[in-house]
């Protein structure tokens, strides 16, 4: 049995993983897939001081009070900045770092760092009655969809699960300076086939194994079984 550990990108709560979940544990895996500070049943903690180092904190919380080790450490697009970080608190409980269409930083690295198209979403916010508050990203025509997501039931179903994501998630920077860090091996997984504009894919350094999975940006819900299938080769 393994322990995977899935993390939601921005926006998201951990109800993005249900489809992922049942199908890990029914191959006999122990699953966890937890709603960040200010997400799902989290959603009432969202407040300006929710930054990085908060999602950091559940995290690695998380992974201490359940006495995780051998984790196989999954984070979905923005929490590509999570795992990396938890990884470098706790490098000796980490099996795996799983890069999910993911932000992938180096130490002293921002999200707008990594996606500097982030930064025209401050700039916007910077402009609402909430700047600390940064809205979902709108639907676009097929096939971008919702995060990739272009069935209506879907596209339903995902806007249940959509809160806003604070400012300051994108301007924390991610730390990546303990050596033990670098020692963890990487998955990455890249979504293929309907990348948004201005999106900008960096490349991924060796020794990491790269995959490629056709579907949009939410593939956890779009191709539950085929991302199951790429996860469960790493348990």
């Amino acid at each position: 049995m393994s322990t995977y550990l899935l993390v939601h990108g921005a926006w998201h709560s951990g109800h993005s993983w249900d489809r992922v979940v049942p199908l890990l544990e029914a191959a006999g895996h122990r699953v966890l897939a937890p709603s960040l500070t200010g997400y799902g049943d989290k959603r009432d903690l969202l407040s300006p001081d929710v930054g990085l180092q908060t999602h950091v904190d559940d995290i690695t919380g998380l992974i201490l009070e359940e006495d995780l080790t051998e984790v196989i450490l999954v984070g979905h697009s923005y929490a590509g900045m999570v795992i990396s970080s938890v990884a470098n608190r706790l490098p000796e409980r980490i099996a795996e770092l799983v890069y999910l269409d993911a932000m992938v930083p180096v130490d002293g690295e921002t999200a707008v760092d990594v996606m500097p198209v982030t930064r025209a979403l401050i700039d916007s916010a910077a402009t609402s009655a909430a700047p600390w508050r940064i809205p979902p990203m709108p639907e676009f025509p097929p096939p971008f969809g919702l995060f990739g997501v272009t069935d209506p039931a879907d596209v339903a179903w995902l806007r249940t699960m959509l809160s806003d994501q604070p400012v300051l998630c994108l301007l924390q920077p991610a730390r990546l300076d303990n050596p033990a860090v670098h020692a963890i091996s990487q998955t990455h997984i890249h979504c293929i086939g309907s990348d948004p504009l201005g999106f900008e894919r960096r490349p991924v350094p060796a020794p990491a194994t790269v995959w490629e999975l056709t579907s949009g940006h939410d593939c956890m819900i779009t191709v539950p079984t085929e991302l199951t299938e790429l996860l469960l080769k790493l348990g």
